[in-house]
């Protein structure tokens, strides 16, 4: 055979193998073993993370009742890793008077909250027994979910009492889930507090909150 016609073969060949794979990849399905692998810590499309915040705490379960201290603005997370009423629902959170009606904590525990984080002596105004998942949030009056929080340096608890409310309202407006709410503010509220619109940092956004000094 003449070596023109065995070079034209040759580059006959070489397209029909190009043409071949091309077509392979185009009419063979995707199945699980070959469809591309999100990358790690990365987001599927359409899929939403369940909100701001950190890992679940466990609910309600103290590792340490004694010799607690704050990490500056934020709580004791052995001492209050925060308590739910687990059966709450979104639509009673954000029924008018709901958190009035679930708040129940006497002076006695009061006073314990303030002897597991050793603080003997205080000022009216000083610190506000907290709860850390607040009522509204379906937060419940277990010592697990109280701590004294102080009021300076800011950010404090009046500070967190905005934070309260905006997330109740991004609960309430559909926003966010109740869970994605719950876990936010207990694992770390002054992270929620940074990314609120400024206009909602302001005096009057929040009101007094819906917590409680106590200085007796």
């Amino acid at each position: 055979m003449p070596r023109n016609n065995r070079f034209l073969l040759s580059v006959l060949g070489v397209i029909i193998i190009l043409l071949f794979a091309i077509l392979i990849n185009i009419f063979v399905p995707v199945t699980p073993s070959n469809k591309p692998q999100t990358p790690p810590g990365s987001q599927p499309r359409g899929e939403q993370s369940p909100g701001p915040g950190g890992q679940e705490p466990h609910w309600g379960v103290q590792t340490k009742t004694a010799g607690c201290r704050a990490n500056g603005p934020l709580q004791d997370t052995a001492c209050t890793p925060g308590a739910i009423f687990s059966g709450a629902t979104a639509e009673q959170i954000c029924t008018p008077g709901y958190a009035s009606s679930m708040r129940n904590v006497p002076q006695s525990v009061k006073r314990e909250v303030y002897d597991e984080y050793d603080i003997a002596r205080r000022t009216p105004g000083q610190y506000q027994v907290d709860h850390l998942v607040s009522l509204q949030l379906g937060g419940s009056n277990d010592i697990a979910n109280l701590w004294p929080e102080a009021a300076r340096p800011t950010p404090g608890f009046h500070e967190k009492d905005k934070v309260e409310t905006y997330l109740h309202d991004e609960v309430c407006d559909g926003h966010l889930s109740l869970k994605g709410a719950q876990i936010a503010i207990a694992t770390n509220w002054l992270s929620v507090y940074n990314r609120m619109p400024a206009r909602l940092k302001e005096p009057g956004y929040g009101g007094d909150g819906e917590d409680f000094s106590f200085t007796a």
